[in-house]
């Protein structure tokens, strides 16, 4: 049995690789990818203190640098204090014997797997690598770079912008005045947790919408006729996440939105021209 992946020989010569063969390959990749999730565990581990009531309790704070810059943005337009925030300021609490163990280890599993994000991408492009032809190679220089450089800004966006926002309209957020808000601290990690990790993810938009146009599951027009429900979709979501009715924090939130799925129509056009350019020289 036999898979469409192959490894290169020392002449540059590809030998089909057995089932069991690509097996073996993907269990090294993804053991060395589990020792750097490890190491990146181990330090947020070590510097637990600074990350957790530094890092993920930062929106919580009223000195965090969103709050402050907002602030200032919006007496910059002119507007007030309309985007002015102060932080969350609600009290947390652990409501189980071992909450708060289990909590420390999913915060560093997960800043683990952020810190090696680079590396773990690496080690499944060393796997997908060697299936591709060296024309799609040439057309993939510099990927490791544009994965984790999305994943990181769009993760620093979900800590600076999202979760500030999110956190702020729940901590305000009372069906009767008498009702208090206090969390439960996994509550509260389990709302930043996929708030970061999913906006990291969402700025992998434009490479995805690329590699769909690749295969030809997706186009350029195709893109442009969903367009007004794809603005629709990401203007409802800023309008959940942001603490008012104001349109300057709803923008804040979707405009990079609306970037990355611009950028991707670029991106499935250029794909376009590029196969169409191919087919062009077959024919000649």
């Amino acid at each position: 049995m036999s898979l469409s992946i192959f490894k290169r020989g020392n002449n540059d010569e590809r030998a089909e690789m057995s089932f069991i063969e690509h097996l073996d390959v993907l269990r090294s990749h993804i053991f060395r990818s589990v020792v750097a999730i490890a190491i990146g565990a181990v330090v947020v581990g070590y510097f637990n203190k600074f990350f957790i009531k530094k890092v993920l309790l930062g929106p919580t704070h009223t000195d965090f640098p969103t709050y402050g810059l907002l602030c200032k943005f919006g007496t910059f337009l002119h507007i007030g204090k309309s985007l002015c925030m102060t932080g969350a300021g609600v009290k947390m609490q652990s409501t189980a014997v071992a909450t708060q163990f289990s909590m420390w280890i999913t915060i560093v599993l997960v800043g683990g797997i952020i810190i090696a994000f680079p590396f773990i991408f690496n080690e499944f492009w060393k796997f997908v690598k060697p299936a591709l032809t060296k024309k799609e190679l040439s057309k993939t220089r510099g990927v490791i770079f544009w994965v984790s450089f999305l994943f990181f800004t769009g993760v620093a966006f979900g800590y600076f912008i999202i979760a500030p926002y999110t956190l702020n309209f729940f901590a305000n957020f009372q069906l009767d005045e008498n009702i208090e808000n206090r969390w439960t601290i996994a509550s509260y990690i389990d709302t930043m947790i996929p708030l970061i990790l999913g906006s990291g993810l969402a700025f992998q938009l434009p490479l995805v919408v690329f590699f769909l146009a690749k295969v030809g599951v997706v186009n350029a027009t195709y893109l442009k006729a969903i367009r007004r429900y794809a603005i629709v979709v990401i203007f409802i979501v800023a309008a959940i996440i942001t603490p008012g009715p104001d349109v300057v924090s709803q923008m804040t939130v979707a405009l990079p939105l609306l970037l990355l799925y611009e950028v991707g129509i670029v991106l499935a056009r250029r794909v376009e021209k590029e196969k169409a350019k191919e087919e062009l020289e077959e024919w000649s």
